[in-house]
């Protein structure tokens, strides 16, 4: 088999390459033994640049917003080309604090936060029961976010396999465990039953098994590890009015809990972090945990329908950034290391790749998310004299 590019991996940021870089004329074959069961089938779709800001963090905001301003357009493509809603909301966050120690901490948060130039506007827990009437009257306080959104990750990771069937990207499914390289440049992909596929472009996007593929350079496969995440899928009894109409980001003594609804009547509870290796067991006490701080919040949720319980593998890295760009072999790329963020960063990591395999240079927000500030050599991109079609 031969092809122009080939993707490692079938998760929002693999399909997301796929698609645009066949609309761009390329012949893609994206490599993965299950396409769609990755980390974003177990997520919340958050599209959260403001309320996930964190201090000493400020070049990951910069390309949080970079992401968040470009989602809409993406989406509403998608939406065209498949007739998929993938379920954009654009309500915002409200974040709230439980008790006096919590709205603290998320005041100094939304200091900083307004110190980067975010907009946020404190409520006190009346204003807050008034946005969201079935929280709890203990509520101290809270702050809107007005930038940031949702998705239902499912959908969108549906509409994107979609369009990668409409625009003739070809499945391969198998698990590429090497990519070959040659007198310095890719030259395709060997996968797990000695199949081979010879291609001028490699993209690895393999989310935490991306470490997993031999020919990248050594530093990088030990540079994206597995982060456990549980979460919940809670659904209204027949005839139960919508619960919440924002996501809700809670802090209830200390610890950290999200409420997502989704158009279809779902509320996603999540989510732990949890340094476990590749372990995707739900255990009992995530369970409870969860569905306490969710309850302290907001009560009604004890009366919803427990539809499911899920656990996923985040790809994380040691400063919560991703990887993206060429990796010192020509036509070799890395698309990896997303952590929390692969659904909001998907489209413009589709367009940074496609502008390395096209020669054209990525938004500067990428700057700090090359794979060289794991290897400092310098980065090839795409194939020499490769264009798009």
């Amino acid at each position: 088999m031969t092809a122009d590019l080939v993707v490692a991996g079938g998760g929002v940021i693999g399909t997301a390459i796929a698609w645009r870089a066949a609309l761009a004329g390329l012949d893609v074959v994206l490599v993965d033994p299950d396409v769609g069961d990755a980390a974003s089938r177990v997520a919340a779709g958050m599209l959260a640049p403001v309320s996930e800001a964190l201090f000493g963090e400020g070049a990951l905001l910069a390309i949080n917003l970079l992401a968040v301003q470009r989602f809409p357009s993406f989406a509403a493509e998608l939406e065209d080309v498949t007739g998929h809603d993938v379920g954009l909301r654009r309500e915002g966050t409200l974040a709230i604090a439980y008790d006096p120690g919590d709205l603290a901490a998320l005041m100094r948060l939304t200091a900083f936060r307004r110190s980067a130039g975010l907009d946020a506007e404190e409520l006190d827990s009346r204003a807050c029961r008034k946005l969201e009437p079935f929280l709890t009257p203990d509520v101290h306080g809270g702050v809107v976010f007005a930038g940031d959104w949702s998705v239902d990750n499912r959908r969108y990771a549906a509409a994107l396999r979609a369009a990668m069937a409409a625009a003739k990207v070809r499945i391969s499914r198998g698990r590429v465990t090497q990519a070959r390289v040659d007198g310095g440049r890719v030259r395709g992909v060997g996968l797990a039953d000695g199949t081979v596929i010879d291609s001028a472009a490699v993209v690895v996007a393999a989310g935490c098994w991306s470490g997993a593929v031999a020919g990248l350079p050594a530093p990088l496969r030990a540079a994206v590890r597995p982060v456990k995440g549980q979460l919940l899928r809670l659904r209204h009894p027949e005839g139960f009015p919508p619960v919440i109409s924002h996501t809700i980001r809670a802090t209830v003594r200390g610890a950290d809990v999200y409420l997502v609804p989704r158009a279809d009547g779902e509320v996603i509870v999540g989510a732990t972090s949890e340094e476990r290796g590749p372990d995707r067991t739900v255990t009992a006490g995530a369970v409870h945990d969860l569905l306490r701080d969710a309850m302290s919040v907001l009560p009604v949720t004890s009366e919803l329908i427990l539809a499911e319980t899920c656990a996923g593998l985040r790809p994380g890295t040691a400063d919560n950034g991703p990887i993206v760009g060429g990796c010192g072999v020509d036509g070799l790329l890395l698309a990896t290391g997303h952590y929390r963020n692969g659904i909001l960063m998907s489209p413009v990591t589709a367009d940074a790749i496609l502008a390395a395999l096209t020669g054209q240079p990525p938004a500067a927000q990428w700057a700090p998310f090359t794979p060289q500030r794991f290897t400092a050599e310098p980065a090839a991109a795409g194939p020499k004299g490769h264009q798009a079609r």
